[in-house]
């Protein structure tokens, strides 16, 4: 290799002296640390193992879904298997994803409260009582809250405490609370009543008297800590503790010691309103801004259109593995099911195919149609890279399963990336996408740089393709194609897929490292060559795409061993190529910093890093693994994580991968979010920023992504109008089982490793109908 030529771009003679010395130290270095050559699974063989699998062991998988109600409900209970709801009309029981109001309540309800005795709607006009299949007034008093304690039950109205008989109220001592009483707690076999203004506790001192107790004590509640704040709303006693809802987050009351739970804890909203036992040691918080599910040390927060009708949360109750959370609009439904990676990974191909997103090979998001009132496939700038991910996701599940379901999507898809190349005429110029004159669905109209998008006729005029082609469309090309020809092509196909990866380097090294469109002109995103690098944008897009470049023509030479590519890379090496690509990932300044960016350049670094030999050179694109590893880790995207796993053995942070790939949710509509206002958004230790941002988002919290998203974005969403393709997901997971980063699963149930009909519900855009792709 010719060191001097990377030690004479762009440094004065002084600075290439210095600089000869440090890299000859650099490259004796390198020699003698250099990895081994890339195994058939990616991994140098010297590297060692620094992680540990995680089993796809089952857990618990969180579905949604929303009833809404006309007017704002004010509390949700669940009784014997049933749920109901009270609001300013009374009562409704839930009846499959109805409310129907129940008789026999009249009047405004403002909480319900199933204890074993019964349950009970407290109103501003009296207490009614369920029981025996029908609601009877129980009595007329205004009582605020009721709780189990021993095998009786205690109320509270305003300022006094009753025992609750079987026909009505009898005072359980005759003093009114120093205190007005809003919630009513037995806690450590006393009883505790809550308010507007703290905690008092009821003593007992005379036992003979009626309910055993004759005072209260307000000031001896707390010996240590102090309220978040005195304005009380609930109160739940689990275990050890009593959780208390204020306006400033939780006060927690253990023995006589007050602490907080606040956004610097990581809790995610402050202002919370209701309080509610779970169903696995969780305690589930309601709040003006959503609701919140507590799970030791861990808070996942349920908030916007994909979990409630309305975020401002009135009442939470539990029935078995099913969480009911009222709001101002209506009732959220949080369903928990059973569930394995490899069950997700069978929903969402299910969902693919039942929701019409595949079409002539490709995979597609769906956008909502306004004239048309329905879901319609969006034919994008960049069908060949987003479709690639599903390429090489079938080709990891072929490798790990040998399913010929899984092969023959590879085939397909594999197909339409060739179709891509062969629609515009050009030798290794592939289209960004391929519309069917007449189809329905959304064209994509814009093009790069705001200039109008290029539609040309295939030489088959049922077709159009698209032009303008960008570096992006290469990548994704020369990533999926090579997995595809190492894992699962066969026959002839091995033979085409060396082909379309040596039809695509050839066109770049024969114009100069240029993608030259239909006008004889460099595309506006495809450009290589050093005259572009000497241009302001880029100086400052040449870390990439140099990582790039050398990547498409050494992955060529590699896999379809023709001499030409080993020249063509080693006139980029002589350009001084790979002394580039260390700042490969642009962190400043903000306006440069484009997040896709780091998918494309992951996408290059893993051929490069799994063709190259040379341990001068491989010491470069080391370095910029490890720089841009570091730059995105705290993303925590399993894709990201995986990708720098396989190249080098080192941890890779295997349980926030396999966390984000646990909480995407299977309803793949891009609902609305909202995350800016949370108390809890702060860096975590142990990570920096360098790209913007605070923090990542969990899915569950988001959306669906692909992997060219960002998920440190707070806010975002279509309201409902698009739905994502998991395509990105399955890579991820099935890349993992690849490698062995996720182990399979640990059940043998049928159920958990496979999706029944019915499971995946219907909707999204019409199967597509039209021609079939030239030759099928």
């Amino acid at each position: 290799m010719k060191i001097a030529a990377l030690m004479n771009v762009g440094l004065d003679r002084g600075t290439r002296r210095i600089a000869r010395v440090c890299w000859l130290r650099l490259s004796l270095l390198a020699v003698l640390a250099a990895p081994g050559l890339a195994d058939d699974q990616g991994q140098s063989r010297t590297d060692p193992r620094n992680w540990q699998p995680i089993p796809d062991s089952v857990y618990l998988q969180e579905i949604g879904r929303k009833v809404s109600s006309k007017v704002p409900l004010t509390s949700v209970a669940a009784y014997e298997g049933r749920v109901y709801v009270s609001s300013t009309e009374g009562v409704a029981e839930l009846r499959e994803l109805e409310l129907v109001p129940a008789a026999g309540v009249t009047g405004p309800v403002k909480r319900l409260v199933a204890v074993k005795g019964g349950l009970f709607a407290l109103g501003a006009d009296g207490v009614w009582r369920f029981g025996g299949g029908k609601w009877v007034n129980f009595a007329k008093q205004p009582i605020v809250d009721l709780c189990e304690v021993g095998g009786g039950i205690v109320a509270a109205s305003e300022r006094q405490t009753w025992h609750v008989g079987e026909s009505g109220f009898d005072p359980l001592i005759q003093t009114n609370c120093p205190l007005p009483i809003s919630r009513v707690v037995s806690y450590a076999e006393t009883i505790y009543t809550v308010g507007g203004e703290g905690l008092s506790l009821l003593a007992s001192q005379r036992p003979a008297i009626h309910g055993g107790f004759d005072s209260y004590l307000v000031n001896d509640v707390i010996d240590w800590g102090m309220l978040p704040s005195r304005n009380v709303r609930d109160a739940l006693a689990v275990g050890s503790r009593v959780y208390l809802a204020t306006d400033r987050g939780l006060g927690v009351l253990q023995g006589m010691t007050m602490s907080s739970i606040r956004g610097e804890q990581g809790f995610c909203y402050e202002d919370t309103t209701c309080l509610a036992r779970g169903f696995t040691n969780d305690v589930w918080v309601g709040t003006a801004r959503g609701a919140i599910r507590m799970v030791g040390n861990e808070f996942q927060y349920f908030a916007g259109e994909r979990w409630l009708p309305d975020d401002l949360v009135h009442g939470v109750a539990v029935n078995g593995t099913t969480v009911y959370i009222a709001t101002a609009k209506g009732l959220g439904i949080v369903e928990y099911r059973p569930y394995t990676m490899l069950k997700k990974a069978a929903y969402y191909e299910r969902h693919l195919e039942m929701w019409g997103q595949k079409r002539l090979g490709f995979t597609h998001k769906l956008e909502w149609d306004d004239g048309l009132k329905e879901f319609v496939r969006e034919v994008s700038d960049n069908d060949g890279g987003y479709s690639g991910d599903y390429l090489a996701a079938e080709a990891y599940r072929y490798a790990v399963t040998k399913d010929p379901i899984a092969r023959a999507e590879a085939v397909n898809t594999f197909q339409a990336l060739r179709w891509l190349e062969a629609s515009t005429g050009i030798r290794g110029f592939p289209a960004r996408a391929i519309w069917v004159k007449n189809e329905k669905g959304h064209k994509s109209m814009s093009g790069s740089g705001g200039y109008p998008a290029e539609w040309h006729d295939c030489v088959d005029a049922r077709f159009e393709w698209k032009g303008d082609t960008s570096s992006d469309e290469i990548d994704g090309h020369f990533y999926a194609v090579a997995l595809f020809l190492q894992l699962a092509a066969q026959g002839e196909e091995i033979a085409q897929a060396k082909t379309h990866l040596s039809h695509l380097a050839a066109h770049l090294a024969d114009h100069n490292w240029q993608l030259i469109d239909l006008d004889g002109q460099p595309t506006r995103w495809g450009r290589w060559d050093p005259d572009y690098f000497n241009t302001d944008e880029g100086r400052a897009d040449r870390g990439l795409q140099s990582v790039e470049i050398l990547s498409f023509i050494k992955t060529a030479s590699k896999l379809t061993g023709e001499t030409r590519f080993a020249r063509d890379y080693q006139k980029l090496v002589d350009l001084g190529y790979p002394a580039y690509t260390v700042r490969e990932r642009i962190t400043f300044p903000p306006s440069d910093v484009v997040h896709f960016d780091t998918q494309l350049g992951l996408w290059a670094i893993w051929n490069l890093l799994r063709s190259e030999e040379d341990p001068t050179l491989r010491s470069f694109y080391r370095r910029t693994l490890e720089r841009t590893w570091e730059i995105v880790r705290i993303e925590g995207l399993p894709w990201f994580n995986f990708v720098y796993g396989a190249l080098t053995g080192n941890d890779f942070e295997g349980d926030v991968a396999v966390a984000h790939l646990r909480e995407w949710p299977l309803d793949l509509i891009d609902w609305s979010f909202e995350n800016s206002h949370r108390a809890d958004l702060k860096t975590p230790a142990g990570y920096r920023v360098y790209t913007g941002g605070i923090r990542a988002v969990s899915r569950r919290e988001t959306e669906a992504m692909r992997w060219d998203d960002w998920t440190m974005k707070l806010d975002g969403g279509s309201g409902g109008r698009d739905v994502s393709d998991p395509g990105g997901w399955l890579l991820a997971y099935w890349m993992g089982r690849y490698y062995g980063f996720i182990e399979a699963p640990t059940t043998a149930d049928p159920r958990l490793l496979g999706v029944a009909p019915g499971e995946v519900p219907e909707g999204g855009a019409k199967p597509y109908v039209g021609p079939q792709r030239p030759g099928e």
